[in-house]
């Protein structure tokens, strides 16, 4: 584009509207390119999560004489159990709006909040890595883990912590192997059996299976196994330079054979040898197991800042297990036999977000 061009565009009304299905691939490319824009942020979620879960999504899109300035879905998850709120992005750890211009970022802020009011929700919340409204509420409880990653597989290795390296190798000596996945089967085994130990609902298999089928090749399966047994597994996005581990379990065995730890290793070793550059292991709440074993990796921990519009809501919500209110339900449901609540389960994570 020649300078006049440019002048002449920048003097076009900047409008906002919800993008259509003609718009999602224009939508990826600004997503690829924008610095502020997260795997999170891409079209496909508009249809995981409305197929998945049933709710509504409004991914709007600002734009100037056919030029995308900046995005920002959502998603109005409603239950009469945890309320009513307008979510950037429920089921995703990082959200809120993606932008190249100030004036892109103000005007898809002003347009979420009057979604907001006008579907009279509890709250509008962003999922953000970056403070970037003070005045909104705020909620310190995630943070999420990075770390680069070097191109010499040895000395990735060597920067584990000795502790933690030494578990590594232990699964290397119970001769674990790694195996990629075409289908989710063996996956959604090894983690609906460890979110029932934990005592939390699981996801429905449907919704692992669309993960699969709408993000392709950007969403990978990689399952540990000894021999014959199944001994953990993981579901991993990519996104340009990146791999991020996402949902991952394992079976009673992993914890004899230190399954998880050789999968997170295998995982950064396979990533290593493709070329990326860095390792997201993803949020965690502050005190809890994922916390530390994440720390134990000698990740460093970064808050997140998710920001909280209150809009009929006096206060920000507190849906979390680590909620006292909830530990009945957490030893209740370990009690539950395994079939019940795979059955029980996506009916209630489905409006948790």
């Amino acid at each position: 584009m020649n300078d006049m061009v440019r002048t002449n565009a920048m003097t076009e009304p900047l409008t906002v509207r919800e993008m259509a299905a003609a718009d999602r691939v224009r939508w990826d490319q600004f997503v690829e390119h924008c610095p502020d824009a997260t795997f999170f942020h891409k079209a496909g979620w508009q249809q995981v999560i409305e197929q998945a879960f049933g709710h509504r999504c409004t991914f709007l899109m600002a734009e100037r004489a056919g030029q995308i300035e900046g995005i920002l879905p959502l998603c109005n998850v409603k239950s009469l159990m945890f309320g009513n709120a307008l979510v950037s992005l429920p089921f995703c750890v990082y959200g809120g709006v993606a932008a190249i211009t100030d004036e892109a970022r103000a005007k898809l802020d002003e347009a979420a909040i009057k979604l907001a009011e006008a579907k009279s929700v509890d709250h509008l919340e962003y999922r953000c890595e970056i403070s970037t409204h003070p005045d909104w509420a705020h909620k310190e409880l995630y943070v999420t883990f990075r770390r680069d990653i070097d191109p010499d597989v040895e000395a990735n290795m060597l920067a584990i912590p000795r502790k933690q390296r030494a578990m590594v190798r232990k699964g290397i000596k119970f001769e674990l192997q790694g195996h990629l996945d075409d289908d989710v089967e063996r996956f959604f085994t090894a983690y609906s059996t460890s979110v029932h130990r934990l005592g939390t609902p699981v996801f429905s298999k449907r919704y692992f299976k669309l993960l699969q089928e709408v993000f392709g090749k950007d969403c990978e399966v990689l399952t540990i196994m000894q021999g014959e047994t199944l001994v953990a597994s993981v579901l991993s996005f990519y996104f340009r330079d990146q791999v991020l581990p996402y949902y991952g379990g394992g079976m009673d065995v992993a914890r004899d054979v230190a399954g998880n730890d050789f999968m997170y290793w295998d995982l950064l070793r396979r990533a290593c040898e493709r070329g990326l550059k860095v390792f997201d292991f993803g949020r965690s709440k502050l005190g809890t197991g994922a916390f530390d074993f994440k720390k134990n990796w000698g990740f460093e921990a970064t808050p997140l800042q998710y920001e909280y519009r209150l809009i009929k809501a006096t206060a920000v919500p507190d849906h979390n297990p680590l909620n006292p209110k909830y530990q009945m339900f957490i030893k209740a449901w370990q009690r539950m036999p395994i079939q019940l609540a795979n059955m029980i389960g996506p009916h209630i994570v489905k409006n948790l977000g």
